[in-house]
């Protein structure tokens, strides 16, 4: 008898035990969603919808007809710690683009992620719209998080969303190199074809350029955000080979030894986005 009552309270003790851990565990669902109504409760001033074990909420509508899947968009987008720390965004000088159906996808070092909820969220948006997305760590980057950006182990993610007014890449590059002269406080004329240049240098060379000419420059080709992309120096080139912007911008405007500064809608560089380049060119020859 005596063990018998000692193999039941040894039971009894394990079940206690065990129910003990059982409530200890909180389970990555638990977390998330207790990440999730803390930032709920910090921000009461935005009214959240769950959704599939996601949340967001409409900042601003935006105005028009309904954008779907099939439709070009101009969006951005900044993720962020729920404390507020900024890990990735766009810029407005470099605004991404591309179908509504595609706004899922995401390239970060060099690894393609699909984040399901940003593209549902846009889709709930007209053009000019804004929302927040409160994206769960089991549906962005999980117990690994993301060590390059600073994003921890089973991190909530809070995501701002918008899509721009406009339709058109023309419309787009008008307000990248708009705001990239604004903000730089820079001075441009501005062509019949709408490239900003602005002469630094006329140059003195006898030989004037013209649509055939052989020219050796030094160069810097840059994004709006400063990146350079391409960079030459004492580099020979046919003028009538090189983008549409130089050629249509050069001749009649500096000869050998000048130099000029300038920006090239993304129609007449190589269709992705607007460009800035430094160019000086050294050597002119006419066959």
């Amino acid at each position: 008898m005596r063990k018998i009552t000692i193999y039941l309270a040894a039971l009894f003790g394990a079940i206690i035990f065990l129910s003990s851990c059982d409530k200890e565990y909180e389970s990555v669902t638990d977390l998330d969603n207790r990440n999730i109504a803390e930032y709920k409760r910090a921000n009461s001033s935005l009214s959240f919808t769950d959704v599939d074990g996601y949340s967001y909420s409409i900042i601003n509508a935006g105005t028009g007809t309904d954008v779907k899947n099939s439709d070009s968009v101009y969006y951005s987008y900044t993720f962020k710690s729920t404390t507020g720390t900024v890990y990735t965004q766009t810029s407005d000088l470099m605004i991404p683009g591309t179908f509504l159906g595609y706004t899922d996808q995401f390239s970060i070092g060099g690894v393609t992620y699909a984040f399901k909820p940003v593209r549902e969220v846009l889709a709930k948006l007209k053009r000019g719209g804004k929302a927040v997305l409160l994206l769960p760590s089991r549906m962005a980057f999980g117990k690994n998080g993301l060590t390059n950006f600073g994003i921890g182990s089973n991190e909530t993610l809070v995501v701002e969303l918008g899509i721009y007014t406009y339709e058109k890449r023309h419309q787009v590059d008008a307000f990248e190199i708009g705001t990239f002269i604004t903000r730089n406080n820079l001075t441009f004329s501005t062509d019949a074809n709408g490239i900003r240049y602005n002469v630094s240098t006329v140059g003195t060379g006898a030989d004037a350029i013209g649509d055939f000419s052989t020219l050796v420059v030094n160069y810097t080709g840059r994004y709006l955000d400063g990146t350079v992309f391409d960079e030459g120096t004492g580099v020979t080139f046919r003028l009538d080979q090189l983008i549409k912007g130089w050629q249509l911008i050069l001749p009649g405007r500096i000869k050998a030894g000048g130099k000029i500064r300038i920006i090239v809608p993304s129609h007449l560089a190589y269709g992705a986005r607007p460009l800035d380049f430094d160019i000086e060119v050294t050597s002119v020859t006419n066959n």
